[in-house]
Parts: C-alpha cells; structure tokens; sequence
C-alpha cells in the first residue's frame, strides 16, 4: 500500500511539474473542468480529429474503419446545457479500410451506398453533463437515409485556451444496431463509434 501511494504521490507531482513548466513556456495548459470552456460557437478541427467504427467480422473480431473527412459545429455554454447544440457531418467516401486491394471501393458502393447517400449526419437534441468530466449527448443519427436516436457517452479530455483561442477535446462512444440502417445481416452484433476531437472556438 505504501508503494502504491508513493507512485500516486510522485505521479500527480511529475504531473503537476509538467503543468508549471508548460505555463511558464507559454505553453497551453488544458483544464479537466467543462465549465473552462468559454461560451461560444466552435468548430471541429479536422487535423486533430478521428473518427473510427469498429464493425463485428462474422462474429470472430472486427474490423476498424477509420473516416477522414469529419466536420463540425458546435454552439456551447457551460453554464446552460439545454442551449448547447452540435451537428456533424461525415463523408463516407472518406473510409480508410485497410491494405486489401478494392475493398474501399466496395465498401463504398455495396454497403455505404455513397452516390445515394453521399454524407452521414448527427444532429444533437440535449446535452447532459454529469461530471466535470463525463456527459451523455443526445441526438440523431442518420446513415444511408435512415434516421435513430442515439446517445454518445462524452469525456472530456481537455478544455481552455489554446495557441489560437479556446479549445475543447473530447472523446465520445456510442454504438449502432446494424440491423436499424438495413446493413447486411452478417454484421453479428453493435457497430462501435468512437470519435477523438478538438472543438475550436473564436479567438
């Protein structure tokens, strides 16, 4: 027990050094708080952004996908959750599926369907903070011309001034019943999303 609180102890001090030194270089310093997060309009900042579907292969693993071409705004005020509202938007095209010859090609034709259904949306309906960390948003899903309700679990991963002006990062999960957007029935089970992102805000 005593060497357990030792590293505790000697962990949040290295990390607590490494936030003085950040400072006093000019550095950013997040904050774990939501409530550091000025109000304002913010937009997703695609080159610190990642979103990946993690899709069940016949029951035996899955397979990641990773789309790159993700896009966002979101309307924020800490202190008034019930106003706070987000939309993004996803060009499947954008799929990366891994090194298999022709099988983005296929994915995008046979599955996604992308010259129907050349973008996939989520638009939120209530934020529910929790935590200063943790939060649940609400909203709708729509893919291949379906819509659903979904919830992403929300944690946040930092908040504050960055370089340009004010930052929040989150990473968010939620899961989608295949079967609810007419995916073939070989999809066994829950496709996984998760999303890592920054929010950039005015200066």
């Amino acid at each position: 027990m005593t060497s357990k609180l030792s590293l505790l102890t000697i962990g949040a001090a290295l990390a607590l050094g490494l936030s003085t030194l950040a400072a006093s270089q000019g550095m950013p310093v997040a904050a774990h708080d939501y409530k550091a997060a000025l109000p304002g309009k913010y937009v997703i900042d695609a080159k610190h952004t990642g979103l990946v579907a993690r899709v069940p292969h016949l029951g035996f693993s899955y397979s990641v996908f990773r789309f790159q071409a993700v896009d966002g705004a979101l309307s924020w005020d800490p202190a008034n959750p019930g106003a706070d509202s987000l939309k993004v938007t996803v060009d499947p095209k954008s799929i990366v599926t891994g090194p298999v010859d022709g099988f983005t090609d296929e994915i995008n034709a046979k599955f996604l369907q992308i010259a129907k259904f050349p973008t996939a949306t989520f638009v939120s309906t209530a934020f529910h903070p929790t935590s200063a960390t943790h939060g649940k948003v609400e909203g709708d899903l729509t893919l291949l011309g379906v819509t659903k309700h979904v919830t992403f679990d929300v944690d946040l991963v930092g908040a504050g001034k960055g370089f340009h002006g004010p930052v929040i990062g989150v990473t968010a999960r939620t899961e989608l019943d295949p079967k609810a957007y007419g995916l073939p029935a070989f999809i066994t089970g829950p496709i996984e999303l998760i999303i890592d992102t920054e929010f950039d805000g005015a200066a």
